[in-house]
């Protein structure tokens, strides 16, 4: 059996309802076909991560670019290290 894999658009909709109350979440695994357990977790994990929407000035403000340059420079200097150390390996 293989895993199914829920988009965060899917995800969200079903925690909305959730937090609705409209239905139960006995319903709510029923007409989206998945365990009441996993609406549980999402709906946990929606709810921790609500308070960062309202916190200001902690965000992080750098480009996309910035971002992608610092990931690039890191991995730059994993392989700078890998490179020195095999070729005092083969010395």
């Amino acid at each position: 059996m293989t895993r199914r894999k829920f988009t965060a658009k899917f995800k969200t909709k079903v925690v909305l309802e959730a937090l609705k109350e409209r239905q139960s979440l006995a319903e709510l695994a029923q007409k989206y076909q998945i365990h009441p357990t996993q609406i549980s977790g999402w709906k946990r994990d929606f709810l921790s991560g609500a308070e960062s929407v309202f916190e200001k000035g902690k965000t992080d403000k750098r480009s996309e670019s910035e971002k992608k340059n610092d990931q690039l420079l890191k991995t730059i200097g994993q392989l700078k290290v890998e490179n020195d150390f095999l070729k005092d390996a083969l010395r």
